[in-house]
């Protein structure tokens, strides 16, 4: 059906060059048809992977002033797949007939990453124990657009401090009607060392001579709906397996709970994304939205159920040419009869409140606000580095932001809050960072900020605040 259609599409392109039709020349008639859609630079990925992004095909009319923003709308759709350096298109018009290319610039799909991180939550918790051999290294090898059907396969496999590995298989579309997908996964965390219990907000670690003092297997599946790139739905199962020594147990018996050494548990949850941005690197217009209920099951008495909900939005409005606002919330409600201090995690890991990154605030509900200013200092589009000729590599963007930022949070926790003060009270922070993009969506953070204890310093992070 592709070839036909790019078939169709080139016969109908000689016909107007060789009236010297001009490219995009605007339609004089009030409506259009779409008779061809041409696609160029796909050399990797499928033609039907693309087409079936589309909110157009072959044949439609549409209306003469509505043709170039829905042109641009599937231009972003494409670009947002996240499979391609750029997306362009093109469209000739004659005679009320309309044939549109996109041209695509695909990335390179093989990424071999090399692991060398922190064993800490983040760069500045682990500077502050100055131990080297707080170290993770491996790789992390992740297959993008694989058979280039939009298809992902990651393989990690991390040694050092903590023992990683994880098998992933995602195939964004098994239905007929491309609306639904499945992703597949296995997981192995093991650790020379466990943070087993808080105290004064800070996490004590018990690290074992001899073997591993914890244990963490599970294994995943999910069925993925798929309206389109921006809205998804997912109905996700999962089985756990952990396992601590018998010293954490006796250090402190409510990690799990009444003093117990091992747990098995089933997660399942419900999840919602509609994903409105502009693109997902640094973002700088449209809104995401994501909300998710799950509850967990424990076997063999080896805990209390509990249900989980959360929700986050965020909007992110283009002020200027060059000054951008970024405004948004989050939360979670943790219900259960009894909380085991494992699942007591709130913020301070994936989400903090800036200012308070050397401090973990546990809790069973927590609720977010952010909020930031972002100004473009440098914008180049591309630096070419001519002694590399694939155009895979050798195109790098830069682009720098200033940002201004204030953050809020509260944590409720009525179980470890003795050991937990900043939990049941406001926490604040704010301060200036400069934020840089570059190759493949990486994100440099670095922000000096200061919190509500009068707390101050230089952080640094690797992905967008929010």
């Amino acid at each position: 059906m592709a070839e036909v259609v790019q078939l169709r599409s080139c016969i109908f392109l000689l016909l107007m060059l060789l009236q010297r039709v001009v490219i995009a020349m605007p339609c004089d008639p009030p409506t259009v048809v779409i008779t061809g859609i041409a696609l160029q630079g796909n050399h990797d990925t499928k033609a039907q992977v693309l087409l079936q992004e589309l909110t157009f095909a072959s044949g439609d009319t549409v209306a003469t002033n509505e043709l170039e923003p829905l042109l641009e709308d599937n231009r972003k759709r494409l670009f947002n797949l996240r499979l391609f350096h750029s997306v362009s298109y093109t469209y000739t018009c004659l005679q009320g007939q309309v044939l549109v290319t996109y041209l695509v610039q695909e990335r390179y799909y093989l990424y071999p990453i090399p692991i060398f991180d922190f064993a800490d939550r983040n760069f500045n918790a682990w500077l502050e124990k100055e131990d080297w051999s707080r170290i993770d290294y491996g790789l992390n090898l992740v297959k993008r657009n694989f058979r280039g059907r939009n298809e992902d396969v990651r393989l990690k496999v991390q040694r050092g401090f903590n023992r990683w590995l994880e098998l992933v298989y995602r195939v964004p579309y098994i239905s007929r009607n491309n609306k639904l997908g499945i992703e597949v996964g296995a997981f192995d965390y093991r650790s020379r060392t466990i943070n087993y219990t808080n105290r004064q907000n800070r996490q004590v670690f018990y690290e074992q001579e001899q073997g591993l003092p914890i244990r963490r297997t599970s294994f995943a599946a999910a069925l993925l709906h798929r309206q389109s790139v921006q809205r998804q739905e997912a109905l996700t199962l999962a089985y756990h397996t952990e396992s601590i020594s018998d010293t954490v147990a006796r250090l402190n018996p409510a990690y799990y709970g009444n003093g117990m050494r091992e747990r098995q548990y089933l997660r399942l949850e419900v999840s919602k994304v509609i994903n409105l941005r502009n693109t997902f690197a640094y973002l700088l217009s449209g809104s995401y939205f994501e909300a998710a209920v799950g509850q967990t099951f424990f076997l063999h008495n080896s805990g209390s159920p509990y249900t989980t909900i959360r929700a986050k939005y965020v909007d992110y409005a283009k002020l200027s040419a060059k000054l951008y606002y970024t405004i948004g919330a989050e939360g979670q409600l943790r219900l259960a009869r009894h909380y085991a201090f494992a699942d007591n995690a709130a913020l301070g890991f994936r989400s903090l409140v800036r200012g308070y990154e050397l401090y973990v605030v546990g809790g069973q509900h927590y609720a977010l606000f952010k909020q930031g200013l972002s100004r473009l200092l440098v914008d180049i589009k591309s630096i070419r580095l001519t002694f590399i000729n694939n155009p895979k590599f050798n195109s790098i963007p830069l682009a720098v932001y200033l940002n201004a930022f204030t953050d809020a949070g509260y944590v409720a926790d009525k179980t470890f809050a003795q050991y937990n003060p900043l939990a049941n009270r406001l926490l604040a922070g704010g301060g200036l960072g400069l934020h840089v993009v570059t190759f493949y969506d990486i994100v440099l953070r670095m922000e000096y900020a200061i919190n509500r204890e009068g707390d101050s310093g230089l952080y640094f992070g690797g992905r967008f605040p929010f």
